[in-house]
């Protein structure tokens, strides 16, 4: 599995990004484009991640998207960890959506 920063990530022109966090974390902040799936309904909701393209998987600060990026892997999909996670994201001064559906 490869890991990916906050920086090198957002520099990107349209990556897939599912984000693992739980709801009140997602409606806090999240990447633009992100997709909603928390860790535990990631088995339930496979159907949703993309295909075909490198998936950046990101939580908090590393730890969750890392699970989430290896269940993917064994599944098929192209799962890239980002490192740091929204913690790094927001540090580096990256922009953020509040709210939203998940």
């Amino acid at each position: 599995m490869t890991d990916i920063s906050v920086t090198d990530l957002s520099a990107l022109p349209e990556p897939a990004v599912i984000d693992v966090r739980e709801p009140h974390e997602w409606e806090a902040g999240h990447a633009a484009g992100a997709i909603h799936i928390p860790l535990g309904d990631l088995p339930a909701r496979l159907g949703e991640v993309p295909l075909g393209v490198p998936v950046h998987v990101i939580c908090a600060a590393g730890g969750r998207s890392l699970q989430g990026a290896a269940f993917l892997e064994q599944h098929g999909v192209d799962a890239i960890n980002v490192t740091g996670g929204m913690t790094a994201w927001q540090q580096a001064g990256l922009p953020s959506v509040t709210g939203g559906v998940s």
